[in-house]
């Protein structure tokens, strides 16, 4: 489907990519990871076609189509968001302006019997292009994957030039997913999603039915997704077969075989060095020297990967803190007309690991503020417990460094004594190494400020740490050492970030903003989504018992008291009970898809009359009484659009619920 044949690409003295040969097949579902720099941007930006290789081949199959989200930069205006998003739907828009013309043309009494035939065979031909290309459900196509991005029905409407940067990006992944290319490129995707984008997402994808190549940090992202890794290093692409954790087995694994190789090359090496020295000036030797520095010319020197240190260190000591350290008491904050924390309760136990989740402008940044004490509530109060030390890393805390000093000096300047020794290790872990930690903060990228932020908190003593999207623009390792020393902090933590796999790993609550309020459910995410649909699903058929609707409010769980035997007596009746329901759901289902069934069949067969009606001489002379058979027409093709569509989602999600 796409090939590369002995393809080299370098910037300047350095090459990116040497002789590399690779394909890529209908259905490949690949993930593209390695260090930063090693060119994996540059390697879609060339299949995508905006860059050139420098020399080899890209080959591509007729009619292939090839669509490429880039990181950032891309910005849209002059359309309402669902026209906007409705361009991805081009030619379907055409046909259906076309069939638009046709019906004009046909509207006109002078029109004769056999051009009006004609016209009609043209309208019918497109109607079933229209038709079977799905173009009479686009609506309900645009407004799914729109609403599973984060948008609301009240931004349908609105003008793109009035979305954000952040936005501006899912405006464009949900035209790219509309066009369904051949091959999808995708450049950091969920850069601009919150949680439950993300998990929206990666629902998406792994149903996508072409091939999709991509780069993300985010490890438990590229896990669902992707069932190939390619890694990119050393001028060249190595294949793995599996998920991301299977390529990191494999990886070290590999990786140890190389090193055993590489240490036996260089034994055999030194031995027949150490022979040709030795014997260099015998007469009597000379053959077998000459013969050892053939053997030696041919040896091709075994190349191994530097090795990625893990950086491993403890926090600066600081004093404990109090048994509740930091505490919000009916906090009110209101933005215009907008009540975006309402009398909300909100407090921070010694060694709790919250992780605050929520969609985009719900409130987390607001909150991180208050606990953070760097912007006042309207009303209510923060209270400090005894002996609090906190850090607060802001989403723009890399523009707070200051410019005049070099990455080493950040680091060292603030920092205890103690930890001078680490700045080097963790300047290292962070991607900064050599002559890098003497650059100017002021010519590093944005990314680069980002990672040294991250770095000089880690360095500086505190007991309770407020961190807002800490792992934008790291990559994997260096999320993996914040990771690490957060693991081992051991105090405070209240955090808010969309990377899965961090939030799984660190949170043992996970508080819910929204509306106003907070709802705290104690666990993981994957309990705290668990819960969430249990909740939601009973709604209707019990009332709230989580008390209030403003405020802190604690999701419902088993008293800690209960015996293990009531506990697990406990979760059998929820799993009889949850299994009663899905049954009643899934049965509910199919008898709906049989009445749709039944109502699509009895509107395709009124199509069919009023098509043979359409079709038959003379239809259109008098136009006063064929238009309303025309509209009629119209709106009976509409109506089987929505019907099919309802059919084919609520077939998804019995495919959906067998695979799971």
């Amino acid at each position: 489907m796409l090939q590369l044949s002995s393809l080299t690409k370098g910037f300047g003295e350095r090459n990116l990519f040497e002789n590399v040969t690779w394909q890529i097949a209908e259905g490949d579902r690949v993930g593209l990871c390695g260090p930063n720099g090693t060119g994996k941007t540059t390697f879609l930006r060339m299949l995508a076609g905006l860059d050139e290789p420098d020399t080899g081949l890209i080959t591509r199959r007729t009619g292939l189509t090839v669509g490429y989200l880039p990181q950032d930069g891309i910005k849209h205006a002059g359309h309402s968001l669902a026209n906007e998003v409705k361009t991805a739907y081009k030619p379907l828009l055409d046909i259906q302006q076309s069939m638009e013309d046709l019906e004009n043309k046909l509207a006109d009494p002078k029109l004769a019997q056999t051009e009006q035939e004609t016209i009609l065979e043209q309208y019918s031909e497109l109607q079933h292009q229209f038709r079977d290309r799905g173009g009479y459900t686009i609506d309900l196509q645009v407004n799914n994957v729109l609403k599973g991005l984060g948008f609301t029905d009240s931004d349908l409407k609105k003008s793109t030039d009035t979305f954000s940067g952040g936005w501006q990006m899912r405006i464009a992944l949900a035209k790219l997913i509309l066009r369904r290319p051949h091959v999808l490129l995708l450049d950091e995707p969920t850069n601009h999603l919150d949680l439950e984008a993300r998990n929206w997402l990666e629902d998406y994808l792994a149903d996508y039915p072409h091939a999709l190549i991509l780069v993300s940090h985010d490890r438990y992202f590229l896990d669902r997704v992707v069932t190939r890794i390619i890694e990119v290093e050393r001028r060249t692409l190595t294949p793995y077969v599996g998920s991301y954790t299977d390529y990191l087995a494999e990886r070290d694994a590999r990786l140890a075989a190389l090193q055993e190789q590489k240490k036996r090359q260089d034994e055999e090496i030194a031995k027949i060095q150490s022979f040709i020295s030795r014997f260099r000036y015998k007469a009597t030797k000379a053959a077998q020297v000459q013969s050892r520095v053939k053997m030696l010319e041919k040896i091709v020197p075994i190349e191994v990967p530097p090795i990625r240190k893990r950086v491993h260190f403890s926090f600066p000591d600081c004093p404990k803190s109090g048994r509740v350290p930091l505490e919000l008491q009916a906090i009110e904050k209101t933005y215009g007309s907008t009540a975006v924390l309402d009398k909300v309760d909100f407090q921070v136990v010694r060694g709790d690991r919250i992780a605050l989740v929520g969609p985009n402008g719900a409130g987390k940044s607001t909150l991180m503020r208050m606990l953070a004490g760097s912007e006042p509530p309207d009303r209510g109060a923060r209270i400090e417990g005894h002996n609090l030390v906190a850090q607060y890393f802001a989403q723009d805390e890399a523009t707070r460094l200051d410019q005049t000093l070099n990455v080493y000096d950040t680091l060292g300047s603030g920092s205890p004594t103690a930890m001078l020794p680490a700045v080097r290790n963790i300047l290292g872990g962070f991607l900064f190494s050599g002559d890098d930690v003497y650059k100017p903060v002021r010519v590093l990228s944005g990314g680069e400020r980002t990672r040294l932020a991250v770095a000089r908190m880690l360095l500086r003593p505190a007991n309770t740490l407020l961190l807002d999207e800490p792992t934008n623009h790291l990559d994997i390792d260096s999320t993996n050492v914040l990771l690490d020393a957060l693991i081992d902090f051991g105090g405070s933590l209240v955090f808010v970030s969309h990377d899965r796999y961090f939030v799984e790993r660190l949170a043992t609550t996970i508080v819910e903003v929204g509306h106003g309020t907070t709802t705290r459910y104690p666990g993981t995410y994957n309990e705290f989504r668990w819960s969430k649909t249990q909740r939601e699903s009973s709604k209707n058929s019990a009332p709230n018992a989580t008390g209030g609707s403003t405020g802190e409010r604690k999701a419902t769980t088993p008293s800690s008291s209960h015996s293990k035997a009531s506990e697990s007596r406990q979760k059998r009746r929820e799993q009889t009970q949850q299994d009663r329901r899905l049954k009643r759901e899934r049965a509910a289902r199919e008898k709906r898809v049989i009445e749709l069934e039944h109502r699509i069949a009895d509107r395709e067969h009124e199509i069919k009359q009023i098509e043979e009606t359409m079709a038959a001489p003379g239809f259109y002379d008098d136009r006063e009484s064929a238009s309303p058979i025309i509209d009629q027409h119209q709106d009976l093709m509409w109506e089987v659009g929505n019907l099919m569509g309802q059919w084919e989602a609520l077939q998804q999600v019995d495919e959906d619920s067998d695979q799971s």
